[in-house]
């Protein structure tokens, strides 16, 4: 028994290490790495100009976003809706997401950020999205459709503090 023991323990520091590794050697990485936050983006163009219409992103499943306090990237996904563009933020209330979730947290202090797809970086900031706007309905179907294969989001998602949604607002 003792072999069996030094061997899964051994396994288990080798696992460690390497997660250690993913997530240290990820912060000086050039944006997220899959789920991993990632460092500071390092390439980009930024895209100046007069408000874009965001509804090219209805195609587009993931971005890239990196709010500047703590200068940190993270993937997620995107919504729009009547022009506008809306990140949302869900398993707040479980402690998966109360442990893995706290850029909305550190974006209530600092809400600029800079929003990567493809090539391109947008200067936005996130401004959350009340419970009773008008827009939750329409953006949790898009959800619905785009990200849960038509299964159906209700609105208590969003009542209880489950997900969040963001828009991504203009800085000025």
């Amino acid at each position: 028994m003792g072999t069996f023991v030094r061997i899964l323990v051994g396994a288990a520091v080798v696992l460690l290490a390497a997660l250690a590794i993913l997530f240290i050697g990820a912060r000086s990485a050039d944006g997220p790495v899959a789920i991993v936050a990632g460092g500071p983006f390092e390439s980009g163009t930024l895209v100046e100009g007069p408000e874009p219409d965001w509804s090219f992103v209805r195609e587009v499943q993931e971005v890239e976003f990196q709010l500047l306090e703590p200068a940190r990237s993270r993937t997620t996904w995107i919504l729009t809706h009547e022009g506008k563009a809306y990140i949302p933020s869900g398993y707040m209330t479980t402690w998966w997401g109360k442990i893995w979730k706290q850029w909305p947290h550190e974006a209530a202090k600092d809400p600029r950020i800079l929003l990567r797809i493809g090539g391109d970086l947008y200067e936005r900031k996130l401004v959350r999205v009340p419970d009773d706007s008008p827009v939750v309905a329409p953006l949790l179907a898009q959800l619905s459709q785009k990200y849960a294969g038509g299964g159906e989001i209700p609105l208590e998602a969003v009542t209880s503090g489950y997900l969040l949604i963001f828009e991504l607002a203009p800085r000025s």
